[in-house]
């Protein structure tokens, strides 16, 4: 395949992480303020009502019977797929999709899997990987509360 022709399928920028000197490259950027957004929307785009708890898509349309969880589950795959777009190493991408497990794996159990939901925030973490590995200061969403 030629460039030309790679650049229509989206994949000219495959391991597109670091420019030469080691900083995160401009494309680097724009995909990590996108799956940022992305990964507040599905965790924590809603503050419940006085308190500080944060909750999103993933544990609202978890609720959903009979495959909210699946589908949300799915959806957290998009940050996994970026971070490889972006070079991340392999055991990085590893322990992304572990955290998308985890959460999978305890959402098939009722209220337990809605508290998950709330408390562990797969979507964040990965981003927190991200994040790290591209050598960015971690954005107020995704910083660990003290």
């Amino acid at each position: 395949m030629t460039t030309h022709a790679l650049a229509h399928t989206g994949f000219s920028s495959f391991h597109s992480g670091q420019s030469a000197n080691g900083q995160p490259s401009a494309d680097a950027l724009r995909r990590l303020k996108r799956v940022r957004r992305f990964a507040w929307l599905l965790d924590a785009a809603i503050r419940l009502p006085g308190t500080r708890v944060r909750v999103g898509a993933d544990a609202i349309v978890g609720l959903v019977p009979g495959g909210g969880s699946t589908v949300m589950g799915l959806l957290s795959f998009y940050v996994v797929w970026e971070a490889w777009r972006m070079g991340l190493p392999l055991k990085l991408l590893l322990r992304m999709v572990g955290n998308i497990a985890i959460e999978a794996a305890v959402d098939v159990v009722p209220v337990a899997g809605d508290l998950l939901d709330i408390a562990f925030k797969a979507n964040m973490r990965n981003v927190a990987v991200m994040e790290n590995w591209l050598g960015v200061p971690p954005s107020a969403a995704t910083r660990k509360k003290k």
